[in-house]
């Protein structure tokens, strides 16, 4: 459960997933900071939102980063959730032929972007004893899979980050897990995906709750969780 006291910091909050974690927190009553690096596209969607304060930044510049959640945090004081949903996914060639460019796209979309954030944020969190931390990986990171050998090793350094740091914070007082939905049903996935049933997909709001549990108080005896969130299999 959130209150007005809560205060949710959710990066990617422009993409249809952010959308839906935005709308699950503030049902629940709690504050918002809203971070993504298309600043029209925040001011779009939440200029209007009640307790919204929307955040412009690049997670992959650490120092701009830094210094934008310094200016955000002002305000509250205190960031109890961190909603890390920032990342993507592309296809990409053999593991023989996967070049550097490519390599590098997708650690730093999928796994350096969560350092950055995280040194931004945790120390807060430490600050206050208490807090609660999720980030989203895939079922993809559960394997690997011909020509995604970049993206499924991207998405399990990010489950390996969580439970490394669910380890090392636990004792203080912050809670970190990820979980690992299959497919998301967005208009990007069923445009790339004309010929397959969305139904049996994950929907953004099914998936916010389940974020939403693991922030919650209901999940305090949960540590280092990879939770799949596989929608109608």
């Amino acid at each position: 459960m959130t209150t007005a006291t809560t205060t949710v910091l959710v990066t990617g909050a422009a993409g249809q997933l952010g959308q839906a974690v935005a709308a699950h927190f503030q049902r629940g009553g709690a504050r918002l900071l809203l971070l993504d690096r298309d600043a029209q596209a925040l001011q779009r969607l939440y200029g209007d939102m009640p307790g919204a304060q929307t955040v412009a930044a690049d997670l992959l510049d650490r120092a701009q980063l830094q210094a934008r959640i310094d200016a955000a945090w002002a305000a509250p004081q205190r960031i109890d959730v961190l909603c890390h949903l920032a990342g993507g996914f592309r296809m990409g060639e053999a593991v023989h032929e996967l070049a550097t460019g490519s390599w590098d796209f997708l650690m730093d979309l999928n796994a350096r972007s969560f350092l950055n954030v995280a040194a931004a944020v945790v120390p807060r969190m430490l600050a206050q004893g208490t807090g609660r931390v999720v980030t989203v990986g895939a079922g993809a990171a559960q394997r690997g899979a011909a020509h995604m050998g970049g993206y499924c090793a991207s998405k399990s350094a990010l489950v390996r980050l969580t439970e490394s740091m669910s380890a090392e914070l636990r004792d203080q007082g912050i809670h970190v897990n990820c979980v690992l939905p299959s497919v998301i049903d967005t208009p990007a996935n069923r445009a790339a995906m004309p010929e397959a049933d969305p139904s049996r997909w994950v929907a953004p709001e099914a998936l916010a709750e389940v974020i939403g549990f693991l922030a919650s108080d209901a999940a305090r005896a949960v540590h280092g969780a990879a939770l799949p969130v596989s929608g109608r299999v």
